[in-house]
This record gives C-alpha cells, sequence and structure tokens, in this order.
C-alpha cells in the first residue's frame, strides 16, 4: 500500500509563551493522513483553528510539535527557503480573497507563480496551459481584462487557475466561497469538485460551507483542537 500524499503526526501549535498561563492551544496533537486524488473539507466553528491548521500543512506556519510531511518529505526539518520552493512547486493556495493584482490581466495574473520557480519545464508550457484552463472555465475571452471588470466569482476562478499553474500536488482552499453570492458559490463548486474528479488534484477545503463540504470525499470537523469525522445529522 503507498503512502499518503499527506501526513500530520501529532501536530500542535500554540499562541502564547511556553508556560504562560495565556497560551492557547489551537490545535493538540493533531494527526491526518490524505491520500493522493482525495478531497477533504475541514469545518469547524470560527475561532476553531481551522485556518491555523491549513496554514501549517500549506507551510506558512509552523507545528509547535509534531511533523508535517508531503510526498514523503518532512516539511518541518526544512529551512525557510526550501519551504518556499515547496510552497510554490507543491502547494496551490486559494483564499477567500482572490489577492489578484488590480493592474495585471488575468492571464497575467494566472502567470505570476511562474515566474518564482526555476523549473524550466514548469515554466515552460505555462502560457498555453492557462489559456487552455481559463477556456475551460468559461474566461477564454477575458484573458486581457483585469481584475476589476470581473465579476467577484470570476475573480475566484482565477485565482483557482492560479493556483494550477505550477501543477501542484496538494490544493489548498481556505473558505474559497465565503466572499460569493450563492449562485457563485455553486459555481466555484462545481469546478473545484470537477478539478478532483478530472485532473485528480488533492484538495482539502476549509469551509463554514456545509453544502460545499458535503461534495467533498470526506468531512471532518475540527473540535477542541482535534479532528474527528463529521457528526451524523450536521
Amino acid at each position: 500500500m503507498s503512502a499518503p500524499l499527506l501526513s500530520l503526526q501529532q501536530v500542535t501549535r500554540e499562541f502564547g509563551s511556553a508556560g504562560d498561563a495565556g497560551a492557547v492551544a489551537v490545535l493538540r496533537g493533531v494527526t491526518l493522513e490524505v491520500e493522493a486524488g482525495e478531497s477533504l473539507a475541514i469545518i469547524g466553528p470560527s475561532g476553531s483553528g481551522k485556518s491555523t491548521l491549513l496554514n501549517v500543512i500549506g507551510t506558512l506556519d509552523r507545528p509547535d510539535r509534531g511533523t508535517v510531511t508531503l510526498d514523503g518529505q518532512d516539511l518541518t526539518r526544512l529551512d525557510e527557503l526550501q519551504l518556499a520552493q515547496v510552497r510554490n512547486r507543491q502547494i496551490g493556495f486559494i483564499f477567500q480573497s482572490h489577492h489578484l493584482l488590480p493592474h495585471c490581466t488575468v492571464l497575467e495574473n494566472v502567470l505570476v507563480p511562474t515566474l518564482a520557480t526555476r523549473d524550466g519545464t514548469v515554466r515552460n508550457g505555462a502560457e498555453d496551459r492557462a489559456r487552455r484552463w481559463l477556456e475551460k472555465i468559461g474566461l477564454g475571452e477575458r484573458l486581457r481584462h483585469r481584475p476589476g471588470q470581473l465579476s467577484g466569482g470570476e475573480r475566484q476562478r482565477v485565482a483557482v487557475v492560479r493556483a494550477l499553474i505550477n501543477q501542484p500536488k496538494l490544493l489548498l482552499a481556505d473558505e474559497p466561497t465565503g466572499a460569493l453570492d450563492r449562485a457563485s458559490a455553486l459555481n466555484l463548486g462545481d469546478l473545484l469538485v470537477r478539478l478532483n474528479r478530472e485532473e485528480g488534484v488533492t484538495l482539502i477545503v476549509v469551509t463554514h460551507a456545509l453544502e460545499l463540504a458535503k461534495r467533498m470525499g470526506r468531512v471532518l470537523e475540527l473540535r477542541e483542537g482535534q479532528l474527528a469525522r463529521m457528526k451524523e445529522g450536521a
């Protein structure tokens, strides 16, 4: 049996000085395994640590204890430069806010992550990939438009393509539909499900939206700093 793509073992993250009575343990020995090609939703109330967990998985934050392994590599042993390379090459990020550059075109925004990679095989063909994906999601005629000329849902779809342009192993989405109206949220959900099923991209979504969460292959809830299966009937 092959090893999981992502493995967290006893991950703890605390905020505040060690031993300080005011220190808060947000993640308390989280253990998680995610197979390649899987789709997973993580739900939980505001302040439960969902975004902290996603930041630890995505190497935007370091755990205080425990290990995070991606594709066989222990990320907790890497220095900042090595982590930046992992983020750029192996992990794609989608946030609640699209974070598109307002003065760049749709095509230019999608290609921004390729500027930081030294992998010529990724950079070669990147524009063709961008054009093909933008066409596939209905934005093929908007390549020269700027973000201010797009709807909220269109901007978020551009952000999804940008997250995929370096062909990452893992796609992380933090409340990706949180700023969208229901119709746009449903469209974005359709896109994420399609990416997982057709392209085989491994997907982890943090969301308050149960409608989106239940479209993933597995749903876990972060409660009291630990992950558990979502309660039936939730």
